[in-house]
């Protein structure tokens, strides 16, 4: 299959805060999140008082993992939901109570616009971007569920190659909470290749409170997995594309081992 521009169905210029939303066939059994897609700050935020070059960063988005998600969805006809607003303005993988919901302070990087946001500036963010992701999420699951297609959770993210100085060896990584099964079937599918460093909850845990999988898969019982790409591996376009297929090819197979058992 040729992955190019069209694997997008975005025929517009999405504001920023409208949810980007990929149709597809629920009967797939799949519906594919990406939290951190977009870097998009809106322009009377003047970037949050930040430099351009910082908004590049993986402060602001996870880099590459909006291509990966949009390239999957693309090779299974699989739904997806795509955030399209930067995390430094609100993060949606956080619980509402959760201390890291809008961060002062990001790897280093002093956000000014955040430094001194009130509870009525944090309310305003919730209902502008946090909300609307949250219920095209809730929507899509439950537009599966209404056709007889319970959907696995599938989310898309990406992390740098190295944190405080300390490179980072795994090329994917798979989190998980629970008894994690379709995450542990994909790691063992990825790991048979013998190019792939796979890390088992690297870079970090999988287990968080509030965050979109617990909201949306976990409370509702439904199978998931939060997939990690390393962000110099996919921040090409062909890259992303790439390894988009190479998870397209295995992800039906691990979904039908699990609903097998």
């Amino acid at each position: 299959m040729t992955f190019d521009l069209a694997i997008t169905p975005v025929t517009r210029p999405l504001a920023i805060g409208e949810v980007e939303i990929v149709p597809g066939d629920p009967a797939t059994g799949l519906l594919l999140l990406c939290d951190h897609a977009s870097n998009a700050i809106p322009p009377e935020l003047d970037g949050l008082g930040l430099a351009p070059a910082q908004l590049e960063r993986h402060i602001a988005y996870d880099i590459g993992a909006a291509d990966v998600t949009r390239a999957v969805a693309a090779a299974l006809d699989a739904p997806a939901v795509l955030s399209n607003f930067s995390r430094l303005l609100i993060d949606p993988n956080r619980g509402l109570d959760d201390p890291t919901l809008v961060m002062r302070l990001s790897d280093g990087a002093i956000v000014p616009g955040n430094r001194d946001i009130d509870a009525t500036g944090v309310a305003e963010r919730v209902a502008r971007y946090y909300r609307p992701y949250d219920a095209a999420i809730d929507a899509a699951v439950e537009t599966a569920l209404a056709a007889g297609h319970p959907p696995a959770i599938v989310s898309i993210h990406s992390f740098t190659p190295f944190w405080k100085q300390a490179a980072r060896p795994w090329h994917v990584g798979l989190l998980w909470d629970g008894e994690g099964s379709l995450s542990k079937l994909l790691i063992a599918v990825l790991q048979a290749d013998p190019e792939l460093i796979v890390g088992d909850n690297e870079p970090y845990s999988g287990g968080l409170p509030g965050d979109t999988i617990d909201r949306h898969a976990t409370r509702r019982g439904l199978p998931d997995t939060l997939i990690e790409v390393r962000q110099d591996l996919i921040a090409a376009r062909a890259d992303a594309f790439a390894w988009g297929r190479r998870l397209a090819a295995v992800l039906p197979g691990c979904l039908a081992a699990l609903r097998a058992r």
